[in-house]
């Protein structure tokens, strides 16, 4: 099948900048010795995290419990949930998980190690959870030195709870000023979470690993400080319209929306058959990954989705409206790929013009 012959929306990806994608990343990673883990609620497809687990990728990371049933259903068989996992119901489903793979998963409180010390306490294997420590996100993970000393203290008096590491999210990188302000905050995310990592061994807690992780500073080729053990990306694979904005380029944005035009109603206006359900209404308001519109035409010099519906994107552009017909379809580089992967059944890789494999979401809507 030609890639024209594709009904719309579609999501395509193509897979030899995906390829590239996977190995320049792999490379960065084995250039400073570390292990890499992608995160695959980027693209929640088994085969393409398959695809990383062979070009060298220690295991996979996931954000819920429910990717992890579905990537380990797939032969996916080392997997960190990089979320707190809380409650009895979740934790019994990583319990039932822990018979057969290697699960890990986080924490970042007491009252949470306490479920989990209670939920294991039948089980053959103890939890394995990572703490995460806030590195300026401001989002979850441990904050104060003396609450995570009293966590890991609490931890290593269980019974049925092992404490396997540590690990945080520089996501504020994604709002920095310019490389050298993304640096700065790289850096200081680094150096906080090996400070906690010293604090662990203080303790007589010699942490198996130190995670890191968000893709811009791996995109610039920052360095990796040592002590640090294992990097988690996950947007690299794909990348999208705020990753290209920080780079300089789209060259290595691998997925896109195929949309068809649907009507051209004023002499700039244009309408194409994709909206929220099926591209998001996400945006990045500022620093080097800040985008315009709701996204970008790919093969069009700034050319941007204005507004969006349901079911309708909104294009103003006169140029663009005068060199497409009713019919012609285009492709729509996301500004944020991972909720995009979400909202698909399949993805189509395509080489050239040409279809070459339909890829299953098998983890769309895994969300509990």
């Amino acid at each position: 099948m030609k890639v024209k012959d594709l009904d719309t929306p579609s999501l395509i990806i193509n897979r030899d900048i995906m390829m590239d994608n996977i190995q320049f990343m792999q490379s960065f990673a084995d250039k400073h010795n570390v292990a890499l883990r992608p995160h695959t609620k980027t693209h929640k497809m088994p085969a393409l995290a398959k695809l990383q687990v062979e070009a060298g990728a220690k295991g996979i990371t996931v954000a819920k419990v429910g990717e992890a049933e579905v990537m380990a259903e797939n032969g996916l068989n080392d997997i960190f949930i990089a979320n707190q996992v809380v409650g009895e119901i979740k934790l019994n489903r990583i319990k039932k998980l822990a018979e057969t793979i290697d699960i890990s998963f986080g924490v970042d409180n007491i009252e949470q190690i306490e479920v989990i010390e209670k939920v294991f306490s039948d089980s053959d294997k103890p939890a394995q959870v990572l703490i995460e420590i806030e590195v300026g996100e401001n989002r979850s993970g441990v904050i104060e030195e003396h609450d995570y000393i009293e966590l890991v203290k609490y931890i290593l008096n269980c019974s049925h709870v092992n404490l396997k590491g540590i690990f945080s999210h520089d996501g504020n990188t994604y709002k920095a000023k310019d490389v050298e302000h993304c640096r700065e905050l790289y850096n200081y995310a680094q150096t906080r979470t090996l400070h906690f990592a010293r604090l662990a061994e203080d303790l007589g807690c010699k942490l198996e690993t130190v995670s890191i992780g968000s893709t811009p500073p791996f995109m610039f080729g920052f360095d990796v400080m040592a002590g640090v053990t294992e990097l988690r990306v996950g947007t690299y694979i794909l990348m999208d319209v705020s990753q290209g904005n920080a780079i300089g380029t789209y060259d290595r944005c691998a997925a896109t929306v195929l949309t068809t035009v649907i009507s051209k109603p004023t002499s700039e206006r244009v309408i194409t058959d994709v909206g929220a359900k099926g591209l998001t209404m996400q945006s990045r308001s500022e620093g080097i990954c800040a985008t315009t519109g709701v996204g970008t035409l790919k093969h069009y010099d700034q050319v941007h989705i204005s507004q969006m519906y349901d079911e309708h994107a909104i294009i103003y552009n006169e140029k663009f409206r005068n060199e497409v017909k009713i019919g012609d379809k285009v492709e729509v580089i996301p500004n944020h790929i991972c909720p995009v992967c979400n909202l698909y059944d399949v993805a189509y890789l395509v080489s050239g013009d040409e279809v070459v494999e339909t890829v299953p979401v098998l983890a769309r809507g895994k969300l509990q």
